[in-house]
């Protein structure tokens, strides 16, 4: 079955996916827009809130296919995976043998969990709904897990498990090194320490469940998954402990055994330390042991593989002379334009390869998932109508906002000094167990800033930050709790 001739197709039902889906047919309401996705569930932005002039704050919501169409009549969703990209006859060909012909297509085919050791049963990686759900499975059940990774998936699974043994590998001095430097780490880990209040576990986003096969392709990989993934999941397996957090820090893993062969070796094991510090040999059976690269082994239930992500381009590079970034993302210009006619990319699956603004960087996050999807879908709109573009102003300024160990959090341009070099001075506030601040200076100028907990600064640092103000008269005082600093800078 063929589609029609020069259609718009967006490939992939993640945020960036679905955003620009929706987009286009809100654009071109006579048009069909064909949105093709392996998953049998999409993610759609909801309760979209501007926070300020650059950060947003949203949910996302799963959804069957169905109801976007519902919402967009001229939408189109073909769930299939893509099996092969024919660019010279601007046709895509899926996994049930179906063609689609385009005359613009956006890749926004995300990214695939980078597993330590592929193919192993007892290692797992968490990326979309599908694999989450495989994850509260083993954990129903677990004594101990290892989780490998220091990102946001790591941070989130640490502070939600309960009930059985945690230990957590990283290869950095501190926790969240992606997001935090030492002093923010050293803030946040006193809450793996202390018992989470009692919270609800009613999700606030739509969750629909759906027979999934027992084992999936790598090919297939579903969208990824939004800020709340872990709302509505059963983190919690059978111990009556709750949390149980040891960190194992700069040091990765070695080998991976599964029983037999480590039998075979006669090696020891250990279990997380005492309180006073002490160790003592573990003399349990586990189905699967772990070696760190520190000389510690850990047996275990089965290893949560949290080391990142790498862009899916391998259904579109066969055949195609894409231009790739160094991280392997498909580079895309400040049109969001790919290196072959026609084609655009947004989202994880994407390198942005446009000279960047001085406060922006590039991360693979749902924010920018969003921004991307929007973005490429104004791009082409523009050039199918043959009009001009700009830049969007999202791209001038890093903003993101999350939730780390119940405290929300907020990252701002050069935030832990990327890029910056040694010339640069930090500026921190700090009010145990409520607010983190951070200053990112450069020349008297604000270049980023993170604020955890309640601090009400966002709007503010974000305008010091755009605006380039030389600060330097006000010194270590720019952080002063008794001065209303909204009010100073009005």
């Amino acid at each position: 079955m063929a589609a029609e001739l020069g259609g718009l197709l967006v490939i992939g039902g993640g945020i960036s996916g679905v955003t620009c889906t929706e987009h286009l047919a809100s654009q071109f309401p006579a048009e069909d827009v064909y949105l093709i996705t392996a998953s049998p569930l999409i993610k759609a932005v909801t309760n979209l809130k501007q926070v300020s002039r650059v950060l947003e704050e949203f949910d996302v919501t799963e959804q069957i296919s169905t109801e976007l169409e519902r919402q967009y009549p001229n939408i189109k969703v073909v769930q299939s995976a893509v099996s092969e990209l024919k660019c010279d006859e601007k046709k895509i060909i899926t996994k049930d043998g179906s063609e689609y012909f385009y005359k613009k297509l956006c890749v926004c085919a995300g990214a695939k969990p980078k597993l330590i050791d592929q193919g192993n049963p007892y290692v797992l990686g968490i990326r979309d709904t599908d694999s989450a759900q495989e994850f509260q499975r083993h954990l129903a059940n677990a004594r101990r897990v290892v989780i490998v990774g220091n990102g946001g998936i790591a941070l989130e699974l640490v502070y939600e498990i309960e009930g059985c043994e945690v230990i957590w590998a990283i290869k950095d001095k501190s926790i969240g090194n992606t997001f935090f430097d030492a002093g923010a780490a050293q803030f946040l880990i006193s809450q793996l320490r202390a018992d989470k209040a009692a919270t609800s576990l009613t999700c606030k986003r739509s969750r629909y469940t759906m027979d999934v096969p027992a084992s999936r392709n790598d090919s297939s990989v579903g969208s990824a998954l939004g800020p709340d993934w872990h709302e509505g999941l059963k983190l919690k397996a059978t111990e009556e402990f709750s949390h149980c957090v040891h960190v194992e820090a700069e040091c990765e893993v070695k080998q991976i055994f599964l029983q037999e062969e480590f039998k075979t070796l006669n090696m020891t094991t250990f279990s997380p330390p005492h309180k006073d510090g002490s160790r003592t040999p573990d003399p349990t059976s586990w189905p699967v042991y772990v070696q760190l690269t520190n000389g510690n082994t850990y047996g275990c239930d089965f290893l949560v593989s949290a080391t990142g992500v790498v862009p899916n381009i391998e259904p579109f590079i066969c055949g195609n002379n894409f231009d790739l970034g160094e991280d392997g993302g498909l580079r895309v210009n400040e049109h969001m334009r790919t290196s072959l006619p026609d084609i655009y990319a947004a989202g994880d699956i994407c390198t942005a390869s446009w000279k960047r603004s001085a406060l922006w960087q590039q991360m693979r996050l749902w924010t920018q998932a969003r921004q991307m999807g929007w973005y490429a879908a104004k791009c082409i709109t523009a050039d199918l109508l043959g009009q001009d573009i700009e830049m969007d102003f999202c791209f001038e300024l890093f903003a993101h906002i999350t939730k780390f160990f119940n405290y929300k959090v907020i990252l701002l341009g050069k935030y832990n000094a990327q890029g910056l070099g040694t010339d640069h001075e930090l500026l921190l506030r700090c009010t145990k167990g409520m607010e983190y601040v951070k200053v990112v200076m450069q020349n008297g100028r604000m270049m980023g800033a993170v604020l955890i907990g309640e601090t009400d600064l966002e709007e503010t640092f974000e305008n010091l930050i755009l605006n380039q103000m030389d600060l330097s008269q006000y010194g270590e005082n720019l952080l002063d709790p008794n001065i209303d600093i909204e009010d100073y800078f009005d």
